[in-house]
């Protein structure tokens, strides 16, 4: 499900959007995801509000430690959720006890990492899994390399990069009737692609 909305593509997407943990490739997967950005302090007490990546807020109920990024290095932070409220999540962060220390990492993104993100059901997919993934037909034509997946309705919008411009498609099982992440690869209903499909360029 483009979660939390309903399946798609023969199963979901859950989304965490955070690229490959080391060198691009197959078989490659991620090892972090971004699930969110501390805007600013709230309060004295140290207390930060945070603008969250994940589909499911209620996740950063359960997560105790989440982790900074630099470079290609992720460092533990432990950390609490207060509360949740109108779209944006408040927490507690280890070694923030006062607005001071909170600006020290204002604009920082937080990961989770992937032992502790929202678990997959057979046939779910982590967005940042699906990314980089090739588009190739039933002659095995490569079409194209997903960029990206819009998220605006209750169908997805599959965006690839192509020979002929930026294609986009509904996210759809019959069109996109199986997806192997191991091997990086999407397979397309050629078809049924050329029925639906929209070039920008």
């Amino acid at each position: 499900m483009t979660y939390p909305a309903p399946p798609i593509c023969g199963g979901a997407f859950l989304s965490f959007r955070e690229r490959k943990n080391g060198k691009a490739g197959k078989n490659v997967v991620n090892a972090y995801f971004l699930v969110g950005e501390i805007l600013k302090p709230q309060g004295i007490h140290g207390e930060c509000k945070v603008k969250p990546y994940a589909a499911d807020t209620e996740s950063f109920r359960t997560w105790k430690t989440l982790y900074f990024r630099k470079g290609d290095t992720y460092s533990p932070v432990k950390c609490e959720c207060t509360r949740i409220h109108d779209g944006f999540v408040y927490m507690r962060m280890e070694g923030c006890t006062t607005p001071e220390d909170v600006e020290r990492v204002r604009g920082e993104s937080l990961y989770v990492d992937r032992e502790h993100a929202a678990q997959l059901e057979e046939g779910e997919y982590y967005i940042a899994d699906l990314l980089g993934c090739e588009a190739v037909d039933e002659k095995g034509e490569v079409i194209g390399k997903l960029k990206d997946i819009l998220q605006y309705g209750t169908v997805d919008t599959y965006v690839f990069t192509t020979p002929k411009g930026t294609m986009m498609a509904p996210a759809l099982e019959r069109v996109f009737p199986k997806t192997d992440i191991a091997e990086k690869r999407i397979l397309v209903c050629r078809e049924r692609l050329d029925e639906v499909a929209v070039y920008e360029d």
